[in-house]
């Protein structure tokens, strides 16, 4: 990789870096409309759409349409509004879900898409490899003049279809968070639903043309879907995703050329597995759903308990006149000389106790022990040995809110079923 940008620096940018600027452009403007697809969980019809696509752009070609252009357009939006067409169809007429209907239509147009390819390579210029995988590398040799600098056609066409979508989102972004979070109430508030799942699905034919020259029209599925889902995982606000998977879409494509060209792999193979580890990335560091947030929290809440379990043995100990130490184990020990740092339990002759402060913070466990236990007692026929083990695991998890809740319905003071006192809430 780093001899990759040696090189770049050295001056190959004709020749690489309008391979970079066009995949930059159209991973912006495939990650833009997946934002959409992934968050009112259409991805699969977007994989769908992309695939379908490829029976109007093999038409469209051989009728002597450019890569990119508007004839190209044209077939593809046509072979998008069948797949459409046929997938409701099939739901209205045989009752196929749409899932379903999407899997058949999908899958016939793809294949159909790939025949027409195969045949039609025998006596045209049409390389089905470029159509399915796409090649970055000849971007730089299908030029047009502007101002007397030769420009790619691929990124031109990528840069326009960018700006219409990023013009579109921004003139109907509120019409399409109300559609994607509430369908039924936009509806209800006479919104044009159907018109904005139309204008959608156009801009993810649109995305899937602009693209398929740079990643074909397998991968670009990819770069519809992979960007906007780890996103979601990094982010909560919808406009915050979009730009976030905007940002990966592009690192991702530019990091995925640099890397097929190192290695000399294919671009959209290299630029997908780049994606696939910026959505394992997010998986892992993600600030609240994210594994190691997950297992900071699941670790947090071990050491929580920990502690709150030498709180209360203490000070059942005291209640109960006997001597209460915190548990041999190493957690235990471990909890002991945390609290007796934190200020919470002291060392006397007599041996341990709390301070105010850490009898204040067991009386809220053991209070929260008692409360469920008598809740239990009263509403679910156990023996009341049987009451102790799910009360010992629910202690941890009872709020201020939730113990008032239980003590209105039992009533204030009282005991548990084994006839010791709840202590009043601090």
């Amino acid at each position: 990789m780093t001899a990759a940008l040696a090189s770049l620096a050295g001056g190959e940018w004709s020749l690489h870096g309008w391979a970079l600027a066009t995949a930059a452009v159209t991973a912006a403007a495939c990650s833009l409309v997946g934002t959409l697809l992934v968050v009112r969980r259409m991805s699969l019809f977007g994989d769908a759409l992309a695939h379908a696509v490829l029976p109007g752009i093999v038409v469209a070609a051989l009728a002597g349409g450019r890569p990119g252009g508007p004839a190209v357009f044209a077939g593809a939006l046509a072979a998008a509004l069948v797949t459409v067409w046929l997938t409701q169809a099939l739901r209205a007429a045989g009752g196929v879900a749409e899932d379903a209907g999407s899997g058949v239509v999908f899958t016939t147009m793809f294949a159909l898409g790939v025949a027409l390819v195969t045949a039609a390579g025998r006596g045209a210029h049409l390389d089905a490899a470029c159509i399915l995988a796409g090649d970055l590398t000849f971007v730089p040799f299908d030029t047009i003049d502007l101002a007397g600098l030769p420009v790619p056609r691929a990124f031109i066409g990528g840069g326009l279809v960018l700006s219409l979508l990023v013009a579109a989102a921004w003139a109907t972004w509120k019409l399409q968070v109300f559609t994607a979070f509430d369908a039924a109430a936009a509806r209800a508030a006479g919104l044009p639903v159907a018109a904005v799942t139309g204008g959608l699905l156009a801009a993810t034919a649109l995305a899937t043309v602009a693209s398929f020259q740079a990643v074909g029209a397998i991968l670009v599925v990819a770069l519809l879907v992979v960007p906007a889902a780890a996103a979601e995982l990094l982010v909560r606000r919808l406009h915050h995703v979009a730009f976030v998977a905007m940002l990966l879409a592009i690192v991702g494509a530019c990091l995925g050329y640099l890397a097929a060209w190192r290695w000399s792999v294919n671009e959209a193979g290299a630029i997908a597995v780049v994606l696939g580890l910026e959505y394992l990335a997010a998986a892992f560091l993600a600030p609240e759903d994210g594994i190691v947030a997950r297992a900071l929290a699941a670790a947090g809440f071990r050491w929580r308990v920990a502690c709150e379990d030498v709180l209360a043995a203490l000070w059942r100990g005291e209640e109960s006149g006997a001597a209460a130490a915190p548990s041999a184990t190493l957690r235990g020990r471990a909890a002991g000389l945390w609290l007796r740092a934190a200020g919470d339990i002291e060392r006397t002759a007599a041996g341990w106790r709390l301070t105010p402060r850490g009898r204040r913070d067991a009386e809220m466990v053991v209070r929260s022990h008692r409360l469920w236990e008598a809740w239990l007692g009263r509403h679910v026929e156990l023996p009341t040995d049987h009451l102790h083990p799910p009360a010992e695991w629910v202690e941890h998890h009872l709020g201020a809110g939730v113990r008032q809740r239980i003590e209105a319905e039992l009533g204030a003071g009282g005991s548990d079923p084994h006839g010791s006192s709840i202590p009043p809430e601090a």
